[in-house]
């Protein structure tokens, strides 16, 4: 599991990529102004979790065979991680597949509402026409 948090120009978000069974799933959350150490932390701590176990989409990643890695080559690697800000095509692509998702599901359940709204007037409109045509 993965925690990159970065500055996107209006909040800091921080997106956790988790890789289990060779799927990549990635959340998004908001922190808003530029949090500390301890909001992070708290983070970690108690949301994370739950961040992770909502998540749905899942995208195939390739994995390279895992081998004995040089430990200078380890070190360059992990400060070009740390001096690359920001977060992994894999993990854009799978943000992108989770908001188009709730975005279907969203306009699904509007579509219903607007639907059982209708009816419940065409409703109304018909009983107003019985009662009208008993006299009452």
């Amino acid at each position: 599991m993965k925690l990159t948090v970065y500055y996107d120009g209006q909040f800091w978000v921080g997106v956790v990529e988790e890789v289990h069974e060779g799927k990549l799933r990635a959340g998004r959350y908001v922190f808003g102004s530029e949090p500390n150490d301890s909001e992070i932390l708290e983070f970690i701590q108690r949301q994370i979790v739950d961040l992770t176990n909502r998540l749905s989409q899942e995208i195939n990643r390739k994995t390279p065979n895992e081998r004995r890695v040089n430990p200078k080559r380890l070190a360059r690697r992990v400060a070009d991680e740390l001096k690359n800000k920001g977060i992994s095509s894999h993990a854009e692509e799978t943000l992108k597949l989770e908001y188009e998702k709730r975005k279907k599901e969203k306009q699904t359940f509007s579509r219903q509402q607007r639907e059982e709204m209708k009816e419940r007037k065409r409703e109304i409109k018909r009983q107003k026409a019985k009662d009208k045509h008993r006299g009452r």
